[in-house]
């Protein structure tokens, strides 16, 4: 087969329609239509281009059609492989989310959100039970906590803010304890 900018995107839209799992469900889908069906590459390159995939930052099967995308027909072939491999799965999230958006809008769905959002509440309850015990063990503990509630709910600092400034109040009353102990012993 012809290896034109458009056979590599139809190759690859193929091979991305079918992908369905990892990067390793591609390869036997991709030696059958690169190696065998059209002889683009060998096997030894696709072991190559596999292992390469694998070593750099990214999805296996992304890469690997770059690689072979690129060996075909330069940039405008990677860009044609990429384009094909990632076309079925832009096009299924864009039709999920059409048909999730009209799902959400049905009565039954929004009471089944409702009862999750009360579902999580006494998940937070709980788990605010159970990390009270074990966090608010003193005079020093249950003020820093207030202090953070308040700076929380009145001020609405951002809760990345409060963690880091806890973190923070948490060093220096480590080093404080730390520093009168040492005064204690010597």
């Amino acid at each position: 087969m012809e290896k034109s900018l458009y056979n590599i995107y139809k190759t690859f839209f193929k091979v991305g329609t079918l992908l369905l799992g990892g990067g390793y469900v591609i390869l036997p889908l991709l030696q059958s239509e690169l190696v065998e069906k059209r002889s683009w590459i060998d096997n030894d390159e696709l072991c190559e281009y596999t292992a390469l995939s694998q070593s750099i930052p990214g999805l296996i099967a992304a890469n690997l059609s770059i690689f072979v995308g690129y060996k075909l027909k330069r940039t405008m072939g990677a860009l044609a492989a990429i384009s094909g491999m990632i076309t079925p799965a832009f096009l299924s999230i864009v039709i999920l989310a059409k048909i999730l958006e009209e799902v959400i809008k049905l009565k039954f769905i929004q009471g089944i959100f409702w009862g999750v959002g009360i579902g999580v509440l006494v998940l937070i309850y709980l788990a605010v039970k159970e990390i009270w015990h074990k966090s608010i063990i003193d005079k020093f503990t249950f003020g820093v906590f207030f202090v953070i509630f308040l700076l929380s709910v009145c001020l609405k600092i951002s809760p990345a803010v409060l963690i880091i400034l806890v973190i923070i109040v948490g060093i220096l009353r480590q080093f404080y304890l730390d520093k009168k102990d040492r005064g204690q012993t010597e």
